[in-house]
Parts: structure tokens; C-alpha cells; sequence
């Protein structure tokens, strides 16, 4: 998974439309999979740093769980329904948000497009 999130840092770097839509972006997001945890530091819409948890010093503004088999399928190039969007994950009953929601809301594109990355990149084979 780590080999994921920093492939997707490489491609959130180049994606210009991504990094002006998370322009306004700096917080520390906490990325629950399975039962590993990834602190993923934003600064002005670039992942500068991905840490491995779990950490009770770590500070985060919002939390997304999910589990590896769900995140797969979110990754797949055309994802059945359900696994569309990171909200349909937690509507099904596989994914789970906590935390500032307001801060979620306000950067909703931004996050759920960087979320969505491994999908050009891999083509869903992450």
C-alpha cells in the first residue's frame, strides 16, 4: 500500500488541475486500510509527506477507513456501483469517514479526485 500512496504523491505532482484544486488544501489526513494506518500530510495541495501509523501524536483533521478488497475495486478502471465513489463505499457499508467532515466537504474534488488516481495510472491494478 505505501508503494501506492507514494506512486500516487509522483502523480498527484503531475496533475496541474489536481494541485490548483487543493491549492487551499493543508492538512494531515488519516488513511485507515484494513488495520494499517497512513498519515498523509498535504501542504497547497502536494503530498508532502505519507507516514505509517499507528500514532497517537500524530494530529489529522479526518479519517477514511477502508478495507484492501473494497479499495481494489474503488481503483478499478470502470467500478461497480457502490465502489464509484468513496461515498458510496461508506453507504455499502465498506468505507468509513470521522473527524472534521467540514474540512472533508470543502475539499471534497480535491480529495476524492486524489483518491481516484490510482485508476489512470494503474488501470485499477494497484
Amino acid at each position: 500500500m505505501i508503494d501506492t500512496l507514494k506512486t500516487m504523491q509522483e502523480a498527484l505532482n503531475g496533475t496541474p488541475h489536481l494541485r490548483r484544486l487543493g491549492r487551499l488544501f493543508s492538512e494531515t489526513v488519516l488513511l485507515g486500510v484494513d488495520e494499517n494506518e497512513y498519515y498523509l500530510t498535504f501542504d497547497k495541495g502536494a503530498l508532502v509527506d505519507i507516514a505509517e501509523g499507528p500514532s497517537r501524536k500524530t494530529p489529522y483533521r479526518f479519517s477514511y477507513h477502508t478495507d484492501s478488497e473494497a479499495l481494489e475495486k474503488f481503483w478499478e478502471p470502470l467500478p461497480a456501483p457502490g465502489f464509484h465513489d468513496i461515498f458510496g463505499l461508506v453507504k455499502i457499508g465498506r468505507g468509513r469517514i470521522s473527524g472534521d467532515i467540514l474540512v472533508l466537504v470543502k475539499n471534497l474534488r480535491f480529495f476524492k479526485e486524489f483518491m481516484m488516481l490510482p485508476r489512470d495510472i494503474t488501470g485499477g491494478r494497484a
